[in-house]
């Protein structure tokens, strides 16, 4: 089928009157002639479901593949259809095990690579390991690792959403669209929070500030940063800044009769004293009280700060608290926590499967996001532009 046929000019973006596309043949779209096919690259219902309203929205039948562990927990991946000289997107979405995740969509990428796929687009909605892209004392950028992985087995582009640090597209060697949600969390809080005007965004730390400000011009609120939250504490003394130890030689000066690369500064030589962090008291920088207050982020995993940030909230005045993120991880006792917390409503991202985590607080509220990475695949195989779907968006969003 020529591509003209294929190109709808209908979009998927929030508020649009027409959440289908209007295909030509689309009640009986013979995948094989349409040139791509979509496949899920686990079997855990989340993936499976995510994907299956992608491929409606799409009008296209999920594709064939078996993906499993055997009996020694290697990943297992067999693709039951042919997908040679075809666009394929594979579709990963991380459960709680990461790494196995991982070699899932790696291996799957390396099948397809090996059955002559044309190319091979990963549509990660929540990319791991991203916060791991900085250098930490002696670690490593894990997430440029991952980055290379991926193009050794084969992808040649992929669709993620809200990335942790937008730097973090420079790691691949090939293109990728980082789409965003607050499109759809921003029409979340007009529809479904009463009152919103008479609410104020805050930044739960100021590295989150330039994201809630986004927010807050396309609402026309206020906006408010809370300062002095507990942080991660990483000790200068302990990662070698202080060694080697200045030494007494024999000839009176410190160090010289040492080897080269051992021996201390010379005399004379003093570099600045290193001053040692301390957190400030918190502070709330706005006015919050007799407002709702909504927190921004782009992903909230371990609560304790945003459960300490609700309590600052409550203490200043704010009666309801929301807070908007991509992606729920919620690992560990997120839930029980939330449940417990003055927060009113967690509101996330379908990027990550948190179904389990659904049934043990009701606090946490979905919004699907299938819709825009449906539109996004459909551009990307007709070699659209992706232009629409970055409308209105700034660069701090």
């Amino acid at each position: 089928m020529p591509k003209s046929r294929l190109g709808p000019h209908k979009s998927f973006l929030p508020h649009s009157k027409t959440p289908k596309l209007s295909y030509g043949y689309q009640s009986r779209m013979n995948v094989g002639k349409s040139g791509y096919r979509v496949f899920s690259a686990n079997s855990t219902t989340a993936c499976t479901e995510l994907a299956k309203k992608i491929t409606e929205r799409l009008g296209v039948e999920l594709g064939k593949s078996v993906v499993y562990q055997e009996s020694n927990s290697e990943t297992r991946v067999d693709i039951k259809e042919s997908v040679r000289g075809q666009d394929i997107f594979i579709i990963q979405t991380i459960p709680r095990d990461v790494n196995t995740a991982i070699m899932e969509l790696l291996i799957m990428a390396y099948a397809l690579k090996t059955s002559c796929a044309k190319n091979i687009i990963g549509v990660i909605p929540y990319f791991p390991y991203s916060k791991q892209c900085k250098m930490r004392k002696r670690g490593s950028i894990v997430c440029k690792l991952l980055a290379s992985m991926l193009a050794k087995a084969g992808l040649t582009h992929i669709i993620t959403m809200d990335l942790h640090q937008k730097e973090i597209q420079g790691f691949f060697s090939f293109p990728v669209d980082n789409l965003r949600a607050s499109p759809f969390l921003i029409q979340y809080i007009q529809e479904e929070i009463p009152d919103y005007r008479n609410a104020i965004i805050v930044a739960k730390s100021p590295s989150a500030a330039k994201r809630a400000q986004s927010y807050a011009e396309r609402l026309r609120l206020g906006l408010a940063v809370i300062h002095g939250e507990a942080q991660c504490s990483e000790s200068d003394m302990a990662d070698g800044r202080q060694s080697p130890p200045l030494v007494r030689s024999s000839s009176g000066h410190p160090g010289l009769d040492l080897p080269w690369r051992h021996q201390a500064p010379f005399p004379g030589i003093e570099l600045p004293m290193m001053m040692a962090k301390e957190k400030p008291p918190i502070t709330v920088v706005g006015d919050v009280g007799g407002r709702i207050a909504i927190i921004i982020d782009d992903i909230i995993d371990d609560v304790e700060n945003f459960v300490a940030a609700a309590e600052i909230l409550k203490e200043r005045g704010a009666y309801k608290i929301y807070i908007m993120a991509t992606h729920g991880l919620l690992s560990a006792d997120a839930p029980r926590l939330i449940e417990e917390s003055a927060i009113d409503e967690v509101v996330v991202t379908n990027t990550v499967p948190h179904e389990v985590q659904k049934l043990q607080c009701p606090k946490i509220k979905t919004v699907d996001v299938s819709m825009i990475l449906a539109e996004a695949i459909r551009r990307i195989h007709n070699g659209e532009s992706m232009a629409y779907l970055f409308r209105n968006i700034t660069v701090d969003d």
